[in-house]
């Protein structure tokens, strides 16, 4: 017996209506105006992977599903229609099939059908040369292994095994419909979507510019004519935009969230736990950082609890690989991480441990390991990997540090050029699949560390097909574990993520758990 999942006709009658009625007090018009912190390397969405990129991009693109975008926490239970109008998943939980939307237009006039929905994928999973550089996410899609259309508004994407997380990944920020017609190098520069904003300029450095599609399938969406999104690197910059007025939205640091409210005591801010955390990498095929005892040591030095209190305004938290609860479903409870080395409270007695390990490695007071820490040259990032250096000079390490633009940061990671480093994962969904098979399988583009342990893919696969959810729970906490305790990748913080805007902005609604989606600014309106 099939199950369905689709839109009751009296549902959409209620939506219908609900909506109607709403409509009555929005405002179409107007310029919305926010900042974007770094110039974006590219406007391609399934290459890159950093808010730079997805901010100022999603809004020119659909999924098939997403994320209701009326809630502000992303979850596998919150999924709803966007390109595609239903879903059926076969009886043996193999194969999942989408129904199209009829009349969709890309940007520039030609028609959506089933063709872009397999080119997208056949692109992601390398299947067919697109014009792209990379797929940095194509490990999701390993389980995937055929991919067939029927006319024009249906196709199927036939599994390997079940996988039940597998209908979350199409309402990730990151997987948008590309167009089949337009090659993979014009979408860097020229992207066109079906979404309900289209690119009318991007100034490298200066500003990007979006507008109204006036073509957009959903019926008087966008309210919005146009989004201006000045590109602004320095932090105290962007603080002074918003204090002063001249941007509607911002999302200031944990450490400068006072200072807005004190300044703008009329801005409306709430604070998310992003799935954005920060890690420190070391490169296991630059010596010494295959020894597992230096790798251990490092691990052991850092003091989360000041990071915690000095980068994330007290606001971060501490967890391992998946986010932390309860924002998060399957990450480690505080009890869970007391028992793993590094996290304990007595950080003199780690500190200690981390000496004798690095005195068996052949380090000491009279020959310290000489590091480049490097990162990426964000003030964030920049404060954090200060602390890290401080932090590594308790245990007779002494560094340096080493600033990459961030147009070049992905590239330094997925080559593995560097030997210490701090960076930050940032997930756009909550679930184990997507952080496993990305962050750690053997072959993953977006590895940065080149972990390979077969033994841990095999569990990463055992929990992926599990159906028992509470089981499936109970493994994911036991490989997040063992990540932490060999030190693959040790995780810092979790960075609190504020959102602010002025009162006048309408109908946004930021997804709390995850930075990455809720970005279509559809439904926004100034009430100005």
């Amino acid at each position: 017996m099939k199950r369905t999942h689709a839109l009751s006709q009296s549902l959409v009658l209620i939506v219908t209506i609900s909506l109607a009625t709403a409509a009555v007090a929005q405002k179409p018009g107007g310029v919305l105006r926010r900042a974007n912190d770094e110039n974006p390397p590219t406007a391609s969405l399934h290459e890159e992977g950093l808010s730079v990129v997805s901010t100022p991009f999603a809004p020119l693109f659909n999924n098939l599903v997403v994320f209701d975008p009326t809630k502000n926490m992303s979850r596998s239970d919150a999924i709803v229609p966007e390109l595609a109008t239903s879903w059926t998943w076969s009886a043996d939980n193999i194969t999942l099939t989408f129904k199209l939307r009829h009349g969709v237009k890309w940007h520039d006039g030609k028609p959506f059908t089933s063709a872009d929905v397999k080119c997208t994928w056949d692109a992601v999973t390398g299947k067919r040369e697109a014009g792209w550089r990379k797929s940095p996410r194509k490990a999701w899609f390993a389980n995937l292994k055929e991919i067939t259309v029927e006319g024009e508004d249906q196709v199927s994407f036939r599994l390997g095994r079940p996988q039940p997380s597998f209908l979350t990944f199409f309402a990730s920020g990151w997987f948008p419909v590309y167009p089949c017609h337009v090659d993979g190098r014009v979408m860097r520069q020229k992207p066109i979507g079906t979404g309900p904003f289209m690119l009318k300029s991007l100034e490298p450095g200066k500003m990007i510019r979006l507008v109204r599609n006036p073509n957009y399938w959903k019926p008087g969406r966008p309210y919005l004519d146009g989004i201006d999104m000045p590109i602004i690197a320095s932090t105290s910059t962007r603080n002074l935009a918003f204090i002063a007025g001249e941007t509607d939205m911002y999302t200031p640091s944990a450490t400068l969230l006072a200072d807005v409210k004190a300044k703008v005591p009329d801005a409306v801010c709430v604070v998310g736990l992003s799935h954005a955390y920060t890690q420190l990498l070391m490169n296991p095929a630059v010596p010494p950082f295959g020894d597992a005892r230096i790798r251990k040591a490092m691990a052991l030095t850092i003091d989360r609890d000041a990071v915690v209190k000095t980068k994330g305004a007290g606001l971060d938290r501490i967890g391992g690989e998946m986010m932390p609860p309860t924002e998060g479903a399957w990450g480690l409870d505080k009890a869970d991480l007391a028992s793993i080395p590094g996290y304990g409270a007595d950080i003199e007695t780690n500190r200690e441990e981390a000496r004798k390990l690095m005195r068996e490695a052949g380090y000491g007071p009279d020959k310290p390991l000489n590091i480049v820490l490097t990162t990426r040259d964000v003030a964030r990032f920049r404060d954090v990997a200060i602390m890290i250096l401080d932090h590594l000079s308790r245990i007779y390490v002494k560094g340096e540090m080493k600033l990459i633009d961030s147009a070049l940061w992905s590239t330094v990671l997925s080559k593995h050029q560097y030997s210490v480093g701090v960076g930050s994962r940032g997930q756009s969904l909550d679930d184990p699949d997507v952080v496993f098979y990305a962050g750690y399988t053997c072959k993953s583009p977006s590895n940065s560390t080149g972990y390979c342990n077969k033994e841990m893919e095999a569990l990463f696969d055992q929990q992926s097909a599990m159906l028992d959810q509470a089981a499936r729970k109970r493994l994911v906490k036991e490989i997040d574990r063992k990540l932490q305790m060999e030190a693959a990748r040790p995780t810092i913080t979790f960075a609190a993520l504020p959102y602010c805007w002025r009162p006048y902005v309408k109908g946004y609604v930021p997804s709390l758990n995850n930075m990455y989606n809720n970005l279509r600014m559809e439904d926004v309106w100034l009430d100005k």
